[in-house]
């Protein structure tokens, strides 16, 4: 896996639940400007994955497993996008909340992925 980019995903998910944190703190749902910042975090996930998929089909191995490894690259990409949707279901402050916890849940799916890995 590629180190830099497993962890500009962690900060810019840990980013994503702040700002939502943020909001969810001043009493405001989701807005569009929390759904262009889930989009970024989204690419750098499918990036991570095509990258993993990639490294895969090159014949590189994790060290704790294939399988584990593609059901984490498929965790991590499928985080944001469900609480995304989830937030636009609640569009109270607790869509925001949502939201951050996705970025948190993110953040550690990250930190396990190089684990994984073989970080």
């Amino acid at each position: 896996m590629l180190d830099a980019l497993t962890v500009a995903t962690a900060v810019a998910a840990l980013a994503l639940a702040a700002w939502c944190g943020w909001a969810a703190s001043r009493d405001q749902p989701t807005k569009d400007w929390h759904f262009i910042g889930m989009g970024v975090v989204t690419l750098l996930t499918v990036v991570q994955l095509v990258v993993g998929i990639v490294q895969l089909a090159r014949g590189e191995k994790p060290e704790q497993g294939t399988t584990i490894f593609v059901a984490y690259l498929l965790g991590a990409v499928s985080c944001v996008p469900v609480t995304g949707f989830m937030s636009l279901a609640e569009r109270t402050r607790w869509g925001s909340v949502t939201v951050a916890a996705g970025g948190v849940v993110l953040a550690v799916l990250e930190v396990r992925l190089y684990d994984i890995w073989g970080g």
